[in-house]
């Protein structure tokens, strides 16, 4: 670096003193003025350059140039013979045009400088790979994306013959052919895949002056492609669940104009494509406010809002949501709930709830229908004996539901959650009823299962058990009923040692336990036990204003059993059932219309007179059998036993017209075959030798 001395420090001297300092070559060493004061001495001091009044002592020194900015001739004289021979001396001016022109250079070198690292930046900012090669084929640009996809440094390739760094390039091809190849697949060195174009780099003259080759890696577009196939098909997806979603289905944009329904919409509201897409969200409105433009403005959900819509004012409720991407909104979306729908939902699902019961006791006092007197009081009686730990006896004919009241009370009892088993007394022969019940020890008898088993009280335990026909039991089976009354605990058959239970038992007849006491046929003992909370539940004879409640839900039971749809009982139908007595009370009333279900014909959705069987209340009474009987009547009797006489002589001789047959008897009779046995052992015919 050369050392400069400058001499006149006035305006001049202080513009040559800033050119000098920006430049990187030249020292300025000392200024000189005989005005210390002078704008150049100022800012030589505080750039820390040496400063004087006389530039002599300076000569000695090394200093290669002097600029000589005084404007005084005799100073440029006096500085010529005084400098070394190989100082060199420079008059202001041309100092100043010198110094003028290294400041252009070095604008223009900053300039060249930014414009190349801007053309770094934007080749190295693609996407895709970029080499320029000149006119004798050397890489002079290889950029960052080329580094990545060819697993060549920058550094490696410029300039050096493309052919030595990427062999099968066409480049040098394209200087010799001067034409443009497009979109070419190319496979690299390292197996990758790109597409590449490839154009020659010619002037104005003609002159070729290189090439560059532009490419894309093949793999990205095939990723695109596939993402945009996917895109494609959750498009179709979607399109095929809004279409067929059962729920109106409404889409706005930011504006709240309509661009997407679904036909459930137009099902729903009655409204066509045409005038809601394209239409403010208000156009299907019929009263109540738009939850779209709600939900646009304050960008929340909305949930279960009741409104109306379309011109039949369909009632119906709404949820909206608004659609957000990326932070924007760019709509809503809205799905309308048919409040019809929504009714017949729940109807169905009160039904299921009458099918599905998640605990062995199945039915509840809900699942109880009754509106007559005598009805009301048995209901609240059995609500009342439910709250207590009681034992119920269940009283009444044959089919009349009492094993539907013991279901009531165990699942209204505090016991509900435990289980509730069923026993019917008259269905399981003597020798095994005992050992059922009990439960029995290991070797109790032949065929005694190895380690014993626990009976039905032990499982019932902390529960309920039901014994159906309580009137059947043998006599040794009573007096271990007994004992679990009275001691809360069992025996297993063949055991010794009593096993601790807490059981509520809930019993069930139709025969008349006082008749059986009387008898010896039942024990006094246990009938005071069982009885301390009898519930008569009355026949079906009696409370017939019940039957239209209650073919409505038998026919709702039969249909789910049978697959059917029928509606109801019309009034003919209805009025015929009401005349009926109906001894085999509801069980037979489930018969008939059962039958009657079965016989109809798919497309009929109510029940007529046709499809009933033949219903009359049969009196088998012949005219001779009815005067001799007034013949031999004893008008001293009172007129309930009057009737049970006249009702057993007619029984009897019914029996014998049907040689003993009982099934004919109690067709020829109207009732059912176990209420006949019922009243021959109420009437004590059974020993009349007929069989």
């Amino acid at each position: 670096m050369q050392n400069v001395m400058i001499v006149g420090a006035g305006k001049g001297g202080s513009a040559i003193l800033k050119i000098l300092n920006e430049t990187e070559v030249l020292n300025v060493h000392a200024v000189i003025d005989r005005n210390l004061d002078a704008p150049g001495i100022l800012l030589a001091k505080k750039e820390r350059i040496n400063t004087g009044r006389d530039w002599k002592p300076f000569l000695s020194e090394n200093i290669d140039i002097i600029i000589e900015v005084t404007g005084d001739d005799s100073v440029f004289q006096q500085l010529r013979d005084a400098k070394n021979k190989k100082t060199i001396l420079i008059p202001g001016s041309v100092a100043f045009l010198v110094s003028k022109l290294m400041e252009e250079k070095e604008e223009l070198i900053k300039k060249h400088q930014n414009e190349s690292y801007q053309q770094e930046l934007i080749f190295n900012a693609t996407n895709d790979g970029m080499v320029v090669i000149d006119d004798h084929g050397f890489v002079i640009l290889f950029n960052r994306r080329a580094q990545e996809m060819m697993g060549v440094k920058k550094e490696d390739a410029i300039g050096k013959f493309v052919a030595e760094v990427i062999p099968t390039s066409r480049l040098p091809l394209i200087l010799k052919t001067r034409k443009i190849e497009a979109n070419q697949e190319m496979v690299l060195s390292n197996g990758r895949k790109i597409i590449t174009t490839r154009i020659p780099i010619i002037e104005e003259n003609g002159t070729v002056i290189g090439a560059f080759a532009v490419f894309k890696d093949i793999t990205e577009v095939v990723n695109l492609a596939e993402e945009i196939t996917d895109l494609k098909e959750i498009q179709t997806m979607l399109q095929a669940i809004i279409q067929s979603s059962d729920d109106a289905i409404s889409v706005v944009d930011e504006n709240g104009r309509g661009i997407l329904i679904n036909p459930a919409y137009t099902r729903i509201t009655g409204l066509s494509q045409e005038r809601v897409i394209g239409q403010p969200a208000t156009t299907d409105i019929s009263e109540g406010e738009s939850m779209h433009m709600r939900v646009l403005q304050t960008r929340r959900a909305v949930r279960g809002v009741a409104m109306r819509v379309g011109p039949n004012k369909r009632e119906v409720i709404v949820n909206v949501a608004p659609i957000i991407v990326k932070g924007k909104l760019k709509g809503s979306v809205g799905v309308i709930h048919d409040m019809s729908e929504i009714k017949s939902l729940n109807r169905e699902l009160n039904r299921a709830r009458q099918i599905i019961r998640t605990l062995e006791a199945k039915y509840t006092f809900e699942d109880i229908l009754g509106k007559s007197d005598e009805m009301m009081i048995a209901i609240e009686q059995a609500k009342l004996g439910a709250k207590t730990p009681a034992t119920v006896l269940l009283r009444g004919e044959s089919g009349t539901g009492k094993e539907l009241f013991a279901h009531a009370i165990h699942n209204a009892s505090d016991r509900k959650y435990n289980k509730f088993i069923r026993v019917n007394c008259a269905a399981i022969s003597e020798t095994l009823l005992e050992s059922e019940l009990f439960g029995y020890e290991e070797g109790a008898f032949s065929g005694a299962r190895r380690g014993g088993k626990r009976g039905l009280f032990e499982e019932a335990n902390n529960g309920s058990i039901f014994l159906d026909e309580i009137g059947e039991l043998s006599a040794n089976t009573q007096a271990k009923l007994l004992r679990v009354l009275q001691e809360n605990e069992i025996i297993r058959v063949g055991g010794t040692k009593p096993v601790a239970i807490n059981v509520r038992i809930i019993a069930a007849t139709h025969v008349n336990l006082e008749k059986g006491i009387a008898k010896g046929s039942f024990r006094e003992d246990l009938y005071y036990r069982i009885n301390r909370m009898p519930i008569h539940i009355p026949p079906l004879r009696k409370r017939k204003e019940e039957i239209p409640l209650l073919c409505e839900r038998l026919i709702q039971k039969i249909n789910r059993d049978y697959g059917r749809n029928v509606e109801g009982v019309n009034q003919a139908a209805l009025q015929q059932l009401m005349a009926y007595d109906w001894p085999g009370n509801i069980r037979e009333l489930e018969n008939i219309l059962g039958r009657a279900i079965i016989f109809m014909n798919y497309y009929e959705t109510f029940m007529d007179v046709q499809h009933l069987p033949e219903l009359k209340n049969k009196q088998i009474v012949s005219e001779s059998v009815s005067s001799q009987y007034s013949n031999t009547v004893n008008l001293d009797q009172p007129l309930s036993a009057l009737m049970e006489e006249y009702e057993a002589k007619i029984i009897q001789q019914t029996l014998n017209q049907s040689n003993g047959n009982k099934t004919l008897t109690a067709k020829k009779l109207g009732l059912s075959v176990r209420n006949l046995y019922y009243k021959l052992e109420k009437y004590k015919l059974e020993n009349t030798g007929m069989q």
